[in-house]
Order: structure tokens, then C-alpha cells, then sequence
């Protein structure tokens, strides 16, 4: 069966487009189709302070694979593209790419390892308004609110 899942990708070192494009192309070739991809946004850091401000962007892919497989590739990927480390209890640090799993279908997922939808998803503008872009209509299934509606709610 075949799964509509989004992921948000960022980076804030090195070329942060190339990177983006290198984990698209790896997301095509190990997970599925990508069907749609949001503009780059360039947004500042949120949770820490850093000089490098981030590229953001979010794509839609059609997958085959088990949603939380898929997931596990994408940790496969950040660190083939060198991710040295990931963010634990809330610190944050610079990284070449960061690959979310947003949303798959209307998955609720909560284990140690994977929670979608993505638990702070629906607070970062950084996400929503790429998003926004490229699935305005798909519904959150925990908040039952649509991206538009979940950005429009989000303070400026």
C-alpha cells in the first residue's frame, strides 16, 4: 500500500541547497517518488543561537514502504551526508541536514523513537509556511486543523 508521507528538510552549514537536493535524491532512491517540493525558505535559527541562518523545505513522497522504515532511512541519510549528531531534549545545533518525518497518510504514531505527526510541527512557522505551499488541504489528524489553518493560527 502505498503512503503519502511529508518530510521537512534543513540545513544551516556548507551549501544548503546542494545539501537539501543530495537528501531529495537520496529520498527518491531509497524511499519513493517525490510528487512535490515546496520553494528553499531561508529562516533563522530557532531553539538556539547560531551565526548560519537555514535553508527550509518540505517535499511529498510516495512511498511503498512502512512509514516507520521509512523514517529509519532518513536517519540513514543524515548521517551518509554528515549529521554528527542529533538534537536531544531540546538542544539544538548547527547541522548540515535535518530530515523530519511531518505527516504520513492520517498516521498517529507515538513510540520512543518516531512520533507523527511531528510533535512540534503545528508551532514552526519554518515548517508550516513551506508546507502550506505544497499541501495547504491535508488535515492534521491530531489537531483535525488544515496547515493553512494551523499557519493562519500562528503568531507573526
Amino acid at each position: 500500500m502505498a503512503h503519502r508521507i511529508f518530510f521537512g528538510l534543513g540545513s544551516n552549514l556548507g551549501d544548503k541547497e546542494k545539501n537539501i537536493e543530495e537528501a531529495y535524491k537520496q529520498i527518491e532512491e531509497r524511499i519513493g517518488k517525490i510528487v512535490s517540493k515546496s520553494a528553499f525558505y531561508v529562516t533563522r535559527p530557532e531553539g538556539f543561537q547560531s551565526g548560519n541562518w537555514f535553508v527550509n523545505a518540505v517535499c511529498e513522497v510516495v512511498s511503498d514502504a512502512p512509514v516507520k522504515e521509512a523514517f529509519a532511512i532518513t536517519q540513514t541519510i543524515e548521517k551518509q551526508l554528515g549529521r554528527t549528531e542529533k538534537s536531544i531534549n531540546g538542544h539544538y545545533a548547527d547541522r548540515v541536514i535535518d530530515i523530519d518525518l511531518l505527516m504520513a497518510d492520517d498516521c498517529i504514531i507515538d513510540t520512543p523513537e518516531l512520533t507523527v505527526p511531528h510533535p512540534r510541527m503545528h508551532l514552526r512557522r519554518f515548517v508550516l509556511v513551506p508546507f502550506a505551499e505544497i499541501a495547504p488541504d491535508i488535515v492534521h489528524p491530531v489537531l483535525k486543523q488544515s496547515i493553512r489553518n494551523l499557519l493562519e493560527q500562528l503568531p507573526r
